[in-house]
């Protein structure tokens, strides 16, 4: 890979890494400071709320200004941010600073989400799309996986400040590291003349090409399947492992690592290889519900271990799949408003999920509430083929 494109997943990877440095520290200093597990939760609610709410807007964002400038200002924004509430903890003291830095940056992370979501599918041509999320994944993946482990060995030796000075330092660094990528860059992105309501016009417009538009509706209902497994994988992995399979915190600890693993190695391989989209999406729905169907019937860790890994190994192919066929369906205009109100719907199974764990797993056992959302992911898989199947057969007949 050239230089000039590693540069632009080097920032990818650093803006994730300090991303999830502050999503960690954030609930662990509450918790700490308050020894409240609800003030901790709370602060979790707090931070991560808004990080969903922002999708559409940031989305119409990126449709209205160019997206390499609206990147920009999210990284900048956020390293000044982190250096303004520390000088605002120096002078009033209290760590309701932080939660409060936690849910701007969330805001402004969105915004960078976006912002390179629509930025990739122009800047790789010479890549197929696929290749291109391959290598952004296995970028954000390692973030994810770093970000927690970074902060965890910081905080034995600095105050959460100093940590949160550090953040804003790689945000920074990955900032000079997109402004690298973009000198030697010379794809010049089209800007599209659009509407100058940001608010309710590209809501009327995502919804429009959702409605019309059969790829995304098909889409948008399997993603729902994959996240209600997602869901309840991440909402009972730790009650499981350390409670009723009697393992310790190390074992669960290990099975996390292992996960993140099989991810990039999964990753690796697609940037490498090239699938067709359809046997890459049903590959990856199918062995996604085939992992949560064996978490849901083991009877021992290590059986679980390998239905976790299937869950959390081959979300990321799903997600290359989704992304590839959002790409290719949803008019270029209106990439982003309209990705940022799909992403927005396909997060919310992830909560429901948890909160069908938490009014059902008492009386029906984990188990079985995995087993019954396994259920409602095979059926939808089963819907969208058949309707799929019926498309094909209709417009042969009409042929």
């Amino acid at each position: 890979m050239r230089k000039d494109y590693l540069a632009f997943f080097v920032s990818l990877f650093l803006s994730r890494l300090a991303d999830q440095i502050l999503l960690f520290i954030v609930p662990l200093i509450v918790f700490q400071t308050t020894q409240s597990v609800s003030w901790a939760g709370l602060a979790f609610f707090v931070e991560s709320l808004p990080r969903f709410l922002a999708f559409p807007v940031c989305g119409a964002l990126c449709d209205k200004y160019p997206a390499v400038r609206v990147l920009h200002i999210s990284q900048v924004y956020r390293a000044l941010a982190c250096v303004i509430a520390v000088l605002l903890y120096g002078v009033f003291d209290g760590v309701y600073w932080i939660v409060l830095l936690s849910a701007l940056c969330g805001i402004l992370t969105t915004q960078g989400i976006m912002s390179r979501e629509v930025l990739m599918p122009h800047v790789f041509q010479q890549y197929s799309y696929a290749k291109t999320l391959s290598y952004s994944q296995i970028a954000d993946q390692s973030g994810l996986v770093l970000g927690p482990l970074a902060a965890a060995l910081i905080l034995e030796v600095w105050p959460w400040h100093w940590v949160v000075v550090g953040v804003a330092g790689l945000f920074m660094l990955a900032d000079l590291a997109m402004r690298v990528w973009q000198r030697t860059c010379t794809v010049n992105l089209e800007v599209y003349e659009q509407h100058r309501d940001i608010w309710l016009q590209p809501l009327r417009v995502a919804f429009g090409h959702i409605r019309n538009l059969a790829g995304l509706k098909r889409l948008i209902a399997l993603t729902v399947g994959v996240n209600l497994i997602i869901g309840v994988t991440l909402a009972t992995s730790a009650a499981l492992v350390i409670g009723q399979f009697s393992a310790g915190k190390d074992a669960y600890a290990l099975l996390q690592a292992a996960g993140a693993l099989v991810t990039i190695v999964i990753l690796f391989y697609l940037a490498r290889a090239t699938l067709p989209l359809k046997l890459l999406g049903g590959v990856s729905y199918g062995l996604i519900t085939v992992g949560a169907l064996i978490m849901a019937i083991s009877p021992n860790l290590w059986v679980y271990a390998l239905g976790f890994l299937l869950v959390i190994g081959f979300d990321k192919m799903y997600s290359v799949y989704m992304r590839s066929v959002r790409q290719k369906v949803i008019p270029v205009q209106d990439f982003g408003k309209t990705v940022g109100v799909i992403t927005l719907l396909n997060n919310l199974p992830q909560p429901l999920a948890g909160l069908v764990i938490a009014v059902l797993a008492a009386p029906l056992g984990t188990q079985t509430v995995i087993l019954l959302l396994t259920g409602i992911t095979v059926l939808i898989g089963v819907a969208v083929a058949s309707g799929w199947h019926a498309t094909v057969k209709a417009e042969l007949d009409v042929g």
